[in-house]
């Protein structure tokens, strides 16, 4: 049985808050679309996803080279979400608080905003 080291679940963890980063902001796209200053805020987006989707691709090759997949997302309540993981003949499920993965990905976001956009 192969279990998941705190290396690669560190690994795993930056790539599901990429991966909802990417989503979340997808999501946000459509609305910003119909903004008035939409030719500001679109660059500034596009940017964004591009350099967090390069690093969700990234992340995802490493977790892959290790044989560690993310299978599904499987929301539990309002409050917790399970993760399913797969591994090299191995299945392990991950419990998340959802507030706190909308805490880190909010701070994901800043992180990346402070950078300059390219």
């Amino acid at each position: 049985m192969v279990v998941i080291n705190s290396e690669q679940r560190q690994l795993l963890h930056q790539f599901l808050l990429l991966d909802l980063a990417v989503r979340s902001l997808q999501q946000d796209y459509k609305t910003i679309e119909h903004l008035k200053m939409k030719t500001v805020y679109l660059p500034l987006l596009d940017s964004l996803l591009k350099d967090l989707r390069k690093d969700s691709f990234s992340l995802k090759r490493q977790l892959a080279s290790q044989q560690i997949r993310v299978v599904g997302w499987h929301r539990i309540n309002e409050y917790f979400s399970d993760i399913q993981v797969a591994t090299a003949g191995n299945d392990e499920w991950l419990r998340y608080a959802n507030q706190a993965l909308k805490t880190e990905v909010e701070q994901l976001l800043f992180s990346h905003i402070k950078k300059p956009l390219t």
